[in-house]
């Protein structure tokens, strides 16, 4: 039934001058149906690589377990942590290889670099600075453009992230039931807890 949950979601990605951040809102729905009001869309691949999914959510589980296996297999090679681009490149080749029914926002930072591209379902890949993806980009894009700037930090970028998902939720039928959050700085990974969540969300 999983792969048949093609419709519906809402994913932002932020680059800040100190990092990362990432929101998703956690409805997967099936035609009109909301088939799942906890669906994960936030990923760790590594301490300092994160993606979001959009799409049919088992290609994007399968996509996520290869990604962080291929990732782990880099570091073992190489005795090296892999680069966000590199990350991305091999994402691309792998949706090249066998396209999926899903569009993945990667990100990270290589030291003190942040950066995140967009792949779509054949393998495109694209560094952006702001990017959103799903049904309700559309909604999500009007806040992003309006909020982001050059010199955001990391604690500004979960606002906008999360303002953003936020309008997204209350336009989009298909997307809502909630927020995931995630930032990766220079002290690595880390998944924002619902408090934390609505802290922000009563500055808002």
């Amino acid at each position: 039934m999983d792969d048949k949950i093609v419709k519906g979601t809402t994913t932002v990605g932020i680059t800040c001058k100190d990092g990362v951040v990432f929101a998703s809102e956690r409805r997967a729905t099936m035609g009109n149906l909301v088939a799942h009001k906890v669906a994960e869309k936030i990923f760790k691949i590594d301490e300092h690589i994160v993606t979001t999914i959009a799409g049919s959510v088992g290609d994007a589980q399968n996509l996520m377990k290869v990604i962080e296996a291929e990732v782990s297999l880099y570091q073992m090679r190489n005795n090296d942590a892999i680069s966000v681009k590199a990350a991305a490149s091999l994402t691309a080749n792998l949706l090249r290889s066998d396209p999926m029914h899903v569009q993945t926002l990667l990100g990270g930072m290589d030291g003190d670099k942040p950066s995140i591209y967009s792949l779509d379902p054949a393998g495109g890949m694209i560094k952006d600075n702001y990017i959103s993806t799903g049904s309700g980009s559309i909604v999500a894009y009007g806040v992003l453009e309006d909020r982001f700037r050059d010199d955001l930090s990391v604690d500004e970028g979960l606002e906008v992230a999360i303002r953003a998902i936020k309008a997204a939720a209350e336009r989009d039928a298909y997307s809502g039931n909630g927020f995931l959050v995630a930032k990766v700085d220079k002290n690595g990974f880390e998944m924002l807890d619902n408090e934390k969540i609505d802290e922000i969300l009563d500055k808002l």
